[in-house]
């Protein structure tokens, strides 16, 4: 393999630091993940499952203390902190590396260190980008083969000798009091110790394919977005293409792989997670799924909830703190009706119901895309889908209707922003506390978000036709606290009326919210929902937004001045529109 001397010199100056026993570069064969994974087995880092029923499938165990993104510890280490912004950690680069680099002094002693090179986007597009990381854990070189294009296609894609994103990563001890992962943004570098969790540990993933890759957006004119990608396609044959931000427990894996309740209408997938959007010659907003795997959330996916996940994790699959079946086959929460018998627990300890949940509440898969059964014909392609509509979608009990559409560019960027969710017991152990996530990116947008938002502005009048931007609520509960739309298959029904929308042939009647489909724009064949209900699904009143807008005015008066004048334009308008 052919490395150039700029990702050498990476490499042997993150050696020089922590002092391996050996440096390995990695191919990306499928001969070296098997050699990792027959590694792994001898040292009990994987565990086989069931040969008959998850055929080359396997467990992962991490440390009780490493089960998650730690966001208190992650930072960005821009050089100046207006740079970061308010809603991010910051450290000054020299603080940062003063204290990681004892963290790191040494920290792969008597181990093996891999150099990955690798490449984040389809081989042949223009919008790919390249990254270099090394790391001392064989669960995260194996990963990477599954979330990354790993080896020398990474090199032929780099449009310099200096055009990737280095990663240094070591597991260290382990302990949370010596755990840091950094984004040095000017230095396109990424320095993550003390954790194996694939959030911290997957460089590629939410480090560089978010927070660097949001910064080199800013800078190239492009946006690096937290968006599944789908298509739906009509009985004519004819594909519209969605990107969709949700934050963490909003439904975004099941609508990215929804199975469609409509006669003749077909969801297609592309991405799962993150979507890297540039604008063609052509003025038109295109986009490319960067990862090559899905890192989902096991609990509650089920045949019910998303079949094709279920389909996709049948073989050749790393699971990560899942429960163990007796016949030694995965299991989770909400799989099944009933936990089967003789489970052992995430940890694996004989399961006490008293004592928690079987498996965690973020435990996961690793899997290749190309698995899925929904995975569309053309998700690699080089040129990317051409994106007609843009969805901010979150969980809300009340205030946000089930769906409406943005007045125009302006307006939908001003929803994205003003965009909340509330908080389940797999996010933090609170339920139902409303946090703010502009576009779903508060934990991962790179730079200031007062200038992402004006990142996003810019982008309108570089198209020649904007794509709709649509916002959307599954989650609204009546008085009894029963959900108002029965979700998953039948969010088809509401991408049908986007499409229509988009079309411009849609029904809908304007508010001070935006355009709101009229009770009979809906598809509703076959499904039991009376027209009252579907009116309350629907229903915006001043009551209810007034003072959401005034706590919105709050939070972005944490921007200062930074805030761009259209977002504080429309929310004068906003409020204007309610009479208030």
């Amino acid at each position: 393999m052919s490395v150039t001397s700029l990702a050498e010199k990476f490499v042997e100056h993150a050696a020089s630091m922590t002092a391996p026993s050996r440096v390995v570069w990695c191919d990306g064969s499928k001969a070296e993940y098997d050699s990792l994974i027959e590694q792994m087995l001898a040292d009990g880092t994987l565990l086989a499952l069931n040969e008959h029923t998850h055929p080359s499938s396997y467990l992962h165990r991490s440390h009780p203390s490493d089960v998650a993104r730690t966001e208190q510890l992650t930072f960005i280490c821009s050089r100046g902190r207006d740079d970061a912004g308010p809603t991010n950690n910051w450290m000054a680069p020299a603080e940062a590396k003063a204290k990681a680099g004892a963290l790191f002094r040494r920290a792969m002693r008597g181990r093996t260190m891999w150099a990955i090179p690798y490449l984040m986007g389809p081989a042949g597009s223009s919008m790919s980008r390249a990254g270099v990381m090394v790391t001392d854990s064989a669960y995260v070189v194996a990963s990477m083969h599954i979330m990354t294009r790993v080896g020398q296609v990474a090199f032929q894609h780099m449009r310099a000798e200096d055009d990737f994103i280095g990663g240094v990563h070591s597991l260290g001890d382990l302990s949370p009091e010596r755990r840091l992962i950094l984004h040095f943004p000017e230095e396109k570098l990424i320095w993550s110790v003390g954790s194996g969790y694939g959030g911290n540990a997957l460089l590629g993933k939410k480090c560089h394919a978010l927070r660097i890759a949001s910064w080199q957006a800013r800078q190239e004119g492009w946006l690096a977005e937290h968006m599944l990608i789908l298509g739906l396609e009509d009985p004519d044959g004819r594909v519209t293409y969605f990107a969709a931000a949700m934050p963490s427990a909003s439904g975004k894996t099941n609508l990215a792989m929804v199975v469609s309740q409509l006669p003749g209408w077909r969801a297609w997938t592309v991405g799962d997670d993150i979507a890297w959007m540039h604008v063609d010659a052509q003025g038109q907003l295109r986009a490319i799924n960067p990862e090559r795997g899905f890192f989902g959330v096991a609990p509650n996916t089920s045949p019910n909830t998303n079949p094709n996940a279920m389909a996709t994790v049948r073989a050749n699959t790393i699971f990560t703190n899942v429960a163990l079946t007796p016949s030694r086959e995965p299991w989770w929460e909400g799989m099944t009706k009933e936990p089967p018998r003789g489970l052992l627990d995430w940890q694996g300890r004989p399961w006490d119901p008293a004592s928690g949940p079987a498996a965690h509440p973020n435990s996961r898969f690793t899997v290749l895309a190309e698995q899925c059964p929904s995975i569309a014909p053309n998700w690699e392609d080089p040129q990317g889908v051409p994106i007609s509509g843009l969805i901010f979608g979150s969980r809300r009990t009340q205030v946000i209707p089930l769906v409406f559409e943005a007045f125009d560019w302006q307006h939908g960027v001003f929803l994205g922003s003003a965009m909340s969710t509330e908080t389940t017991a797999a996010i933090t152990g609170k339920v139902g506390v409303v946090r703010r996530d502009p576009m779903a990116m508060i934990p991962f947008c790179g730079y200031n978000m007062a200038d992402y938002f004006q990142q996003w502005l810019a982008m309108g009048p570089r198209l020649t036709r904007p794509p709709k931007i649509f916002r959307v609520n599954w989650f609204r509960r009546d008085a009894d606290g029963t959900f108002l739309w029965p979700g998953y298959r039948d969010n088809v029904r509401i991408l049908k009326w986007m499409v229509e929308r988009i079309r411009g042939t849609g029904r809908a009647e304007e508010r001070p919210i935006g355009y709101v489909p009229t009770v009979d724009a809906l598809d509703l064949g076959g499904l039991d929902i009376g027209r009252e209900r579907l009116r309350e699904a629907l229903r915006s009143d001043a009551a209810d937004w007034l003072p959401a807008l005034d706590d919105l005015e709050g939070f972005y008066g944490g921007f200062g001045n930074r805030l761009p004048v259209e977002i504080y334009g429309t929310l004068a308008d906003t409020r204007r529109r309610f009479g208030g």
